[in-house]
C-alpha cells in the first residue's frame, strides 16, 4: 500500500521476480492505460460485469473513486485464484482494501507493507507518468494526489495498526528491506 506514485508498482514487480509469491490481480472498471494488459495489471471489466460479480457475492472488497471521468471501481474478487493454505500472495491495495481483506481472511493472514515517498517526489513522478500517456489526464492525477492525503493520513494508518513504514528513497534498498521483512514474517508463522 501507499500513496499514488510512491513506487509500489515497481516494488511489487521486483518482489514477484525475486520471491516465491503469487500475485493477486485486482479488477477495475477504469479504462486500460497504454502499456497495460488485461489480466496482468488488472482484470478490466465493464460496470455491468462488476454488478454481476457483486450480485453473485464474489466481491471481497470494493472501492469507488469519483473521478473527473466518472466513477471508477477497483475490487478484489473471490474467483478461486486465492488459496492461502498453499501460497503466499502479494497485492496492491488501499487501507480500505486491507481492512476488508483482514475481515474476510482474518487479520493474522494479511501482512501490510506500507511504502512512503516525500510528496514532492511523488508529484514529480506522477506528472512524468501522465505526460507519457497519449491523452494525459492531469485533473485526475491531481485528484488522486490530493485524495491520498486523507486516504493515507497518519490517523488512518494508526487506526489500521500500520506502524511499519518503508521509505522508498533508493529502490534497491527498499526492495531488499521489504524482502527481509517478508522473510522475517514468514519465519514467525
Amino acid at each position: 500500500m501507499g500513496k499514488s506514485s510512491c513506487g509500489k508498482d515497481t516494488i511489487y514487480k521486483h518482489l514477484l521476480d525475486k520471491m516465491d509469491l503469487k500475485r493477486v490481480v485486482l479488477y477495475t472498471t477504469r479504462p486500460i492505460r497504454e502499456q497495460e494488459q488485461d489480466g496482468v495489471e488488472y482484470h478490466f471489466c465493464t460496470v455491468e460485469e462488476a454488478k454481476a460479480l457483486e450480485k453473485a457475492g464474489k466481491i471481497i472488497e470494493k472501492r469507488v473513486y469519483q473521478t473527473i471521468h466518472g466513477p471508477w471501481e477497483y475490487f478484489t474478487v473471490d474467483d478461486g485464484s486465492i488459496d492461502l493454505s498453499k501460497w503466499d500472495y502479494l497485492m496492491i491495495g488501499t487501507l480500505e482494501a486491507y481492512e476488508s481483506l483482514c475481515n474476510y481472511y482474518t487479520k493474522e493472514a494479511i501482512v501490510p507493507i506500507y511504502i512512503e515517498v516525500e510528496d514532492g517526489v511523488r508529484l514529480a513522478r506522477a506528472l512524468e507518468r501522465e505526460r507519457q500517456q497519449q491523452t494525459p489526464k492531469y485533473e485526475e492525477m491531481c485528484r488522486r494526489f490530493l485524495g491520498d492525503a486523507k486516504d493515507f493520513s497518519e490517523k488512518r494508518l494508526e487506526e489500521c495498526g500500520i506502524t511499519k513504514i518503508f521509505e522508498n528513497q533508493k529502490l534497491e534498498e527498499t526492495v531488499t528491506q521489504v524482502m527481509d521483512y517478508i522473510t522475517e514474517v514468514r519465519s514467525q508463522s
